[in-house]
């Protein structure tokens, strides 16, 4: 038997559930690293041109791709270029399109942060069961106690807390950088806008009725 495979039967059923919320958490990073860089999380030049071209010549960019920034500035510019929406109805689509995609950014970050919370306090638990359990065989020995028994049995119990901990500090350092990365993509945004709709041409604007 391998030495991690010797710790996990040792730490018991808290233990093994503790591996499966790691499996679990490192999927889900995985993951969200591909996805943000999908979404073009880590990019903005192409929108940052999009705003150019239109604030300087009105060209409205129709190339799909570039990313969630471009995604989003290309709908602001087709709502304030549709002679059907007044100034109020562009801004509603467009914070549609924005709050959409930013929600489908923020997908899957719900789940570290149910790993960061739980999985120390799984090995709390995991702990303080094995404590009672080292103690009550303390209790049953009497005065025969071995103390390298008793002590044999505190480090087992200790192993779901460094199992526990050792999962969710990277789940709540991996959450804390996603964060990070999608509020950078949310203030991109709220600029991007904000200068595609000051830029608005004033023959489209329309009085709201």
């Amino acid at each position: 038997m391998s030495p991690i495979m010797g710790l996990l039967d040792r730490g018991g059923v808290v233990i093994w559930i503790i591996a499966a919320l790691s499996v679990v958490g490192l999927a889900v990073i995985l993951w969200k690293v591909w996805r943000l860089a999908a979404l073009g999380a880590w990019g903005g030049a192409r929108a940052e041109a999009s705003v150019e071209a239109f604030r300087l010549h009105g060209q409205v960019d129709s190339a799909d791709g570039g990313g969630v920034r471009a995604m989003v500035v290309r709908a602001a510019m087709h709502a304030v270029t549709d002679a059907r929406l007044t100034a109020e109805q562009a801004r509603e689509e467009t914070e549609r399109v924005a709050r959409r995609s930013l929600a489908d950014a923020r997908r899957g970050l719900r789940v570290l942060e149910v790993i960061s919370t739980v999985a120390p306090l799984l090995g709390l638990l995991g702990t303080v069961l094995g404590m009672i359990v080292a103690f009550q065989a303390l209790q049953t020995s009497g005065s025969q106690a071995d103390a390298s028994v008793l002590a044999g049995g505190i480090w087992e119990a200790l192993l779901t807390t460094a199992a526990g901990m050792a999962v969710a500090i990277p789940a709540a350092l991996a959450l804390a950088w996603f964060e990070a990365v999608i509020d950078r993509v949310a203030s991109d945004l709220e600029d991007l806008l904000a200068r595609v709709f000051l830029a608005r041409p004033v023959s489209q604007t329309r009085a709201a009725e």
